[in-house]
């Protein structure tokens, strides 16, 4: 297996790009200006800072964890800090163009971004999913990375952090809004992801995995899909307005009504049937999603 080259502050970055430092933790770049010391094909990389990737120009296939990056000339990349990804299929003759924004966790510490970042899920490892800009949007992101860019070109003051990160929360804010517009822009996609989804929760249901594995988890689904839990959860919950975990236990709660017509089948056994460690668990789940305890149910119908 390849070396990890790995890269731990901004400025280590930069003297191996030949670029010039401005701030210890923080830089924007153009990415033409990069003039590396090595060769990038083939490497295997790893930052201690989150990156954000304006590609304008594809030079090589992005791989991040297990997954390559769904991304094409003008997307949005997010890379978190400590992970893993490399360039295949990289083209030494083709310049990169585009931009590059790096910060540093010790930037954010002890600031409502720093409280925030695990919001922000497209950082998520398993991400492979880019968020893909129209040229407006484009314009809005550039104009966020300038306006860093100046900050930090600006000569250090008491006032330099707090303004470079609230403008660094104010351009991922920009891209929480336009992965949202990407949600619903891409919608006959994400039709066919839910029917997918609909088709995996029957079959494990029908299958035997229940009495092998127990319950399923959100996360089960999205590996099975090729997407993070964090990217599918929002994606079921733009489609369907409930979370995944909610839109199973729906799922789940149908397939019980079926089974307690059944009156062969007592409630323990289609506790177990349906997974649960516990007969008890599934008679407060069965409650909390109907308004009624199983019981209850099968009296009434």
């Amino acid at each position: 297996m390849d070396k990890i080259v790995k890269f731990e502050s901004i400025s280590q970055y930069n003297e191996a790009m030949g670029l010039e430092t401005f701030h210890p933790l923080v830089s924007v770049v153009e990415l033409e200006k990069m003039n590396p010391s090595k060769p990038m094909g083939k490497m295997r990389i790893s930052y201690g800072f989150y990156t954000v990737y304006l590609k304008d120009i594809k030079c090589g296939n992005i791989k991040y964890g297990c997954n390559y990056y769904d991304y094409q000339d003008g997307t949005l990349v997010f890379l978190a800090p400590e992970q893993v990804f490399s360039v295949e299929n990289y083209k030494e003759s083709v310049r990169p163009k585009g931009w590059a924004l790096r910060f540093h966790p010790d930037l954010i510490r002890g600031t409502t971004l720093g409280q925030n970042i695990r919001n922000y899920n497209f950082f998520s490892y398993e991400v492979n999913e880019a968020l893909h800009l129209s040229e407006s949007e484009r314009q809005i992101i550039l104009d966020c990375l300038k306006k860093i860019d100046i900050e930090l070109r600006h000569t250090i003051d008491k006032h330099s952090k707090t303004l470079i990160v609230r403008n660094i929360e104010l351009f991922l804010d920009y891209c929480v809004r336009f992965y949202d517009r990407q949600f619903i822009t891409r919608s006959h996609v994400n039709k066919d992801i839910l029917v997918r989804f609909e088709k995996l929760i029957d079959e494990y249901f029908e299958s035997e995995k229940t009495q092998l594995y127990g319950l399923p988890s959100v996360k089960y689904f999205a590996d099975q899909i090729n997407l993070s839990p964090g990217y599918f959860g929002e994606l079921i919950k733009k489609e369907t307005g409930k979370s995944a975990q909610e839109y199973i236990q729906l799922k789940l709660m149908d397939i019980a009504k079926d089974k307690l017509h059944d009156n062969s089948l007592s409630i323990s056994e289609i506790a177990y049937i349906l997974g649960f460690k516990y007969p008890q668990h599934f008679t407060r789940l069965f409650k909390s999603v109907t308004g009624q305890s199983p019981n209850e149910y099968r009296a009434r119908n």
